[in-house]
């Protein structure tokens, strides 16, 4: 979201979000990607709005967790936000911002980078659908070859693990 904002305050202000490597002036490309990143932030979690739900008094990445959710940012969004808000120190933010920043590379790392088909599934095709299909495949009132083609797979072992993580056992 973040970055979708940041890409249309470029629009807003008439300039390229791509960097020229043969500009000689970096220091107002430099000024330009702050203003950027400044109205994206104030459009997504606008000042005036957090400071009514920042809780100083909980930890900070409690908070940090608390409030990426709400505004649907990322945390190292939501850290900036509570140093603009003059919160927390800039030793607090850089320090904090390391950790978060470690703590986000190490989950990326857990992971393959790949979704999870079957988590997923229910969000493409709906789960109310993919009950259907397989309800009714499974009573012979479907096919197996158009419920595949219904749920986008090829194999008999995906559809019966569909059936089994969607509830069916059979």
């Amino acid at each position: 979201m973040f970055t979708l904002a940041h890409e249309l305050a470029h629009i807003w202000l008439g300039e390229s979000g791509i960097s020229n490597i043969q500009s000689s002036d970096t220091h107002t490309e430099s000024q330009v990607e702050r203003w950027c990143n400044q109205v994206a932030a104030e459009l997504l979690v606008p000042l005036a709005d957090i400071s009514q739900h920042y809780k100083a008094d909980n930890p900070l990445t409690t908070e940090m967790d608390k409030l990426a959710k709400q505004y649907k940012v990322s945390t190292l969004v939501i850290l900036r936000r509570i140093y603009d808000l003059g919160a927390i120190s800039h030793e607090t933010l850089w320090q904090t911002y390391s950790e978060e920043l470690e703590r986000l590379k190490k989950l990326t790392r857990q992971g393959d980078g790949r979704g999870d088909f079957y988590r997923t599934l229910g969000v493409r095709v709906s789960k109310r659908f993919t009950n259907a299909v397989v309800n009714h495949t499974l009573e012979g009132q479907t096919l197996f070859r158009d419920a595949f083609k219904m749920l986008g797979i090829k194999k008999a072992a995906t559809f019966y693990e569909i059936a089994r993580q969607f509830g069916r056992h059979s």
